[in-house]
């Protein structure tokens, strides 16, 4: 496989085209055909808003949470969480699942078994069977086998492989089969060759022709695809091939909640009367009915890769209300913020990886850095009543010291008591906190005692010094935003700088929000560049309830934990009715650091605190223990006990925790006195978040403290 030179613009392009395809889609999931024509019409661009909609889904923002993406994105890290090794099984896969879904609060449709085929398929794996056998149709039934989420899942898998469509299709099967069989997998395999063909090949009828060949001739779903292609070829109209797929492949033939044959004809349908147009494509998808998100995802995403960003800014503005955002909501909540850019790099990297190429990571792999064509990463004028009105964001050419592009920051009608601002989200922004249907799990990306940077630079043109400067925005005890002034500097035409701020303390309070102002003290017009903003360093933050009070700081931990509620004295009181849960909070990023809590063990099998946090299957954990012995356990494809000491457990009484991680050494404090130290050498925990961990019974804590120190 050999990776093409403009490769992660493309897979931008994909990613794009994924999240546009769902976020036009949502509002409507599961009408038919019929009523989407009588109520809304074509379907020309997006309709989050409008009054047809069902009230609950009309007050969503137009950027949320959905399974498509919050699966396509999650399920991918198999591959660099076993090595990114070309023999990844489906065994592997499954842990994968295992590790990142929260259960019944994340990732995908929670159901119920039998219904729900990754339901049922989760469970499974949580019993302790292997993936294939979990999504076999031996065990599940035909019907329950063949639903659609492989399909709607498959995207990532074909991103990794460009240009491969045999290695897409592996890969695929390899992923569709924890949960699912027979023409799900068929139709996934479908999807990810055409997907990674279309780096290379832009003819639809040859992309088909290869996608084809590599699934069984006599299976439904090569039928289908042939029988689409013969009727579209006499055919102009893409109503009346709609109905012909309706007639011989629709719902009353194919059963369960949502099949994927059906689903996966009105793909074809799309792509094919849609001659590769992107907003014609969609419209079709859209305007057809039945699993519309899930549809015009997958179509979405082909046609972002095979047309570029070219031929999705040919049309309307499909970029602009979405500014590259999207949620992946999961056990990894530091990573649940993110943005288009951001994940097609993390793809781009697998699929070098394969290739047996290095990584590239523009800027020195700053976080907000641009580089590509219309890229905004999730920055937004901001719309305060100081602000707005005053500024433009476009992405530009040139500006960059280590880079080929910026942000430009285009200002007007600057005066005293007037600010431009460009703000990015760190955590759950305002409008998403109600947010219906499926649940935002996140953790902030951004905490006190890190670093920000950021380098600027005024254009040459303008009119006027401007003060540049940094903010954040954290929640307070009524769950509003308050603003937090960083450090700024007075930049004259054609000037250029570089800002750094330690963040300080926020009270515990979350960090939602991290941006640029620019004020004037007199009127001023022009343009700021933002070249790139990143930032580093473990936190040195205290976890507690705020003492102004709020729910956001509770939102910040992910709760895989069977419950974690408001109305105890505590900060935090667990609960894990069985097996082991964990409460976490913060980012992969974290290396090096230090967390202390003081942990009370009530009726509990063990009770403690863990550190380097990957997920739920995968850290570092100091534990009290009812056996009175304290361990220090790695969790990494099952527990390994690294070492462990008598101690004598009171219940009910609070004990000082410590692990301090550096490098590969792990060292375990008990009140202050150094109990365990081992140097992990193999396979160590690079970094990750924290947790507080709780098994089987009740536990309390008053704090979590984080020291880089």
């Amino acid at each position: 496989m050999t990776v093409p030179s403009d490769y992660a613009e493309r897979v931008y392009a994909g990613v794009l085209g994924k999240i546009i395809g769902v976020y036009l889609g949502r509002p409507f999931e599961g009408w038919s055909h019929e009523r989407i024509e009588a109520e809304l019409g074509e379907i020309h661009y997006y309709v989050n808003g409008r009054p047809e909609i069902a009230p609950e889904k009309r007050r969503n923002p137009l950027v949320q949470t959905d399974d498509d993406i919050s699966g396509t994105f999650t399920f991918l890290r198999a591959l660099p969480d076993h090595g990114n090794t070309l023999e990844l099984t489906p065994a592997q896969i499954g842990e994968t699942w295992l590790n990142y879904v929260v259960e019944e609060r994340s990732t995908f449709w929670w159901g119920g078994t039998g219904l729900s085929t990754e339901h049922t398929a989760y469970l499974r794996l949580k019993d302790g069977m292997r993936a294939p056998e979990t999504g076999s149709a031996a065990r599940s039934g035909k019907v329950l086998a063949e639903q659609i989420g492989a399909q709607i899942f498959v995207d990532g898998w074909a991103m990794v492989a460009p240009g491969d469509p045999e290695l897409a299709a592996d890969l695929a099967r390899r992923a569709a089969r924890v949960s699912h069989d027979g023409e799900a997998v068929f139709a996934a395999q479908v999807v990810a060759a055409l997907e990674a063909q279309a780096f290379l090949e832009s003819d639809i009828g040859a992309l088909l022709d290869a996608a084809v060949s590599l699934i069984p001739p006599d299976c439904v779903i090569a039928r289908m695809i042939d029988d689409i292609r013969g009727w579209h070829a006499g055919e102009p109209d893409w109503r009346r091939t709609r109905a012909r797929i309706a007639g011989r492949y629709g719902y009353d033939r194919y059963g369960g909640n949502c099949h994927v044959v059906p689903n996966h004809g009105l793909i074809m349908l799309g792509l094919l009367h849609g001659d590769g147009d992107f907003q014609r494509s969609l419209m079709i998808v859209n305007t057809s009915g039945w699993d519309t998100d899930c549809n015009a995802g997958n179509l979405g995403c082909l046609l972002g890769i095979r047309n570029g960003l070219a031929g999705i800014d040919a049309g309307p503005d499909w970029r602009g209300p979405i500014a590259d955002r999207l949620y992946l909501a999961g056990a990894d909540g530091g990573r649940a913020i993110t943005d288009a850019l951001t994940e097609a790099y993390e793809i781009a990297d697998i699929g070098r990886a394969l290739a047996g190429e290095p990584t590239d990571r523009p800027k020195g792999g700053a976080r907000f850095h641009f580089e590509a064509p219309g890229a905004v990463q999730g920055f937004e004028p901001d719309d305060s009543l100081e602000s707005r009105g005053t500024t433009l964001l476009e992405n530009v050419e040139g500006h960059s010291r280590h880079g080929r592009r910026s942000l430009a920051i285009r200002f007007r009608h600057l005066a005293q008591g007037r600010a431009a601002r460009a703000v990015t989200p760190t955590f759950i922004p305002p409008e998403a906190i109600d947010m219906a249907g499926y649940e935002l799990l996140a953790s902030p990306s951004l905490y006190p005692g890190q670093t920000v940077r950021a380098r600027l630079e005024a254009d040459a043109a303008g009119d006027a010094p401007v003060r540049c400067g940094l903010f954040v925005r954290a929640y307070d005890g009524d769950d509003e935003l308050t603003t937090v002034p960083g450090p700024a500097q007075l930049l004259a035409p054609g000037d250029e700088c570089e800002l750094t701020w330690r963040i300080e303390d926020t009270g515990g309070q979350p960090v939602a929000q991290v941006g640029v102002e620019l004020r004037s003290p007199a009127a001023a017009a022009g343009t700021v560049y933002l070249d790139s903003l990143t930032w580093s360093g473990p936190p040195e933050v205290t976890l507690t309830r705020p003492t102004g009070g709020g729910s956001m700081w509770r939102r910040a931990w992910v709760q895989g934990i069977d419950r974690f509620e408001p109305a105890w004295p505590e900060p935090y009181r667990l609960v894990q009715n069985r097996g082991r849960g964990l409460l976490i909070q913060g980012a992969r990023a974290w290396g090096d650091y230090e967390v202390t809590a003081l942990v009370a063990p009530h009726t509990v099998a063990a009770a403690g605190i863990a550190a380097r946090v990957q997920g739920l299957r995968r850290y570092y954990a100091l534990l009290l223990c009812r056996d009175d012995m304290v361990r220090l356990v790695k969790v990494l494809d099952g527990d390994r006990t690294l070492a462990e000491a008598s101690f004598r457990v009171e219940y009910g009484a609070p004990h000082l925790l410590g692990l301090r991680v550096i490098g590969s050494s792990v060292r375990a404090s008990v009140d202050g006195e150094a109990l365990l130290e081992v140097d992990d050498r193999n396979r160590p925990l690079g970094g990750g978040a924290v947790a507080l961990v709780c098994e089987e019974g009740w536990m309390t804590s008053e704090y979590v403290r984080i020291s880089g120190r």
